[in-house]
């Protein structure tokens, strides 16, 4: 398997590992810490040292209850970012739901676009599919950042997600997208509850039989703390390791992480044991 991107061809035949560069001053696993230019582009050097594949720039916290940041706000934040990002060497993702940003991060050559809504904002999905060869990622979120842990999903969601996550990769490939541009990404957390989460952990091989790519975002989240008992999500790390192991274990091509060093290591180990 293969993932498709702007300067990129990414061999999924083993998992790889997407650093997090958070700049934000909000987000509710590193508090701001890179915030800042100069912070953003040395963690995304220090992520690279530590034997992260790819790099996830976002400038908008979608942590449950954040606010949206204006548009020119956005840009300010994460196009100096990208820009340094660039030049290092492996594939840059830019992780906004907005077609304005997508369009500007596109234009500066970024190789991947992360959308937590899955181009249903605005004119996002016609940005992706102008794009000749850019990769993508879809994510599953039920209602909007806002709201969605106010009022979760009920019951079973593997066939809701399944049912949104194919239909949204067919609203792509039928404007001539091709399929190895796509990944798939359940949303753990948005907007489902602790149980219905590890639902679709266990059963996240069930997903794979819609026939791409797997990203799993476990890095740090709550439902790793309420199962553990660590509040803070800094002290999540062994969790965020074993959940990225397990997803990896379960048909995960990519995983999106804060830890990357943690991570890269666990990995390591699981494909010793692959015999790969």
């Amino acid at each position: 398997m293969r993932w498709l991107t702007s300067r990129f061809d990414i061999d999924l035949s083993s998992p790889r590992v997407m650093g997090i560069v958070n700049v934000t001053p909000d987000s509710f696993s590193d508090g701001g810490r890179h915030a800042g230019t100069t912070a953003a582009l040395r963690h995304c050097e220090q992520l690279i040292g530590e034997g992260a594949h790819i790099l996830d720039i976002g400038g908008e916290s979608t942590r449950p209850g954040s606010p949206a940041v204006p548009l020119m706000e956005e840009l300010a934040r994460v196009m100096p970012v990208l820009h340094g990002a660039l030049t290092l060497g492996v594939p840059v993702s830019i992780d906004t739901y907005k077609p304005e940003v997508m369009q500007a991060a596109l234009d500066a050559g970024v190789d991947i676009v992360n959308d937590i809504w899955a181009l249903r904002r605005g004119n996002a999905l016609k940005v992706v599919a102008a794009h000749p060869c850019c990769g993508v990622c879809l994510m599953h979120m039920h209602r909007d950042p806002q709201t969605m842990q106010v009022a979760p999903m009920e019951g079973d969601v593997l066939p809701d997600v399944m049912t949104f996550l194919g239909e949204r990769a067919h609203a792509l490939t039928e404007r001539g997208v091709a399929r190895e541009r796509i990944v798939l990404d359940p949303g753990i957390g948005f907007g489902k509850t602790v149980a219905q989460n590890f639902s679709l952990l266990a059963r996240q091989a069930e997903l794979a039989a819609l026939g791409f790519g797997l990203l799993a975002g476990w890095s740090r989240k709550s439902s790793l703390g309420a199962v553990t008992g660590r509040e803070v999500p800094a002290e999540r790390v062994s969790a965020s390791v074993a959940a990225a192991v397990l997803a990896v274990e379960r048909g995960a091509r990519v995983v999106r992480v804060h830890d990357v060093r943690d991570t890269v290591d666990a990995l390591k180990i699981w494909q010793a044991t692959q015999g790969v």
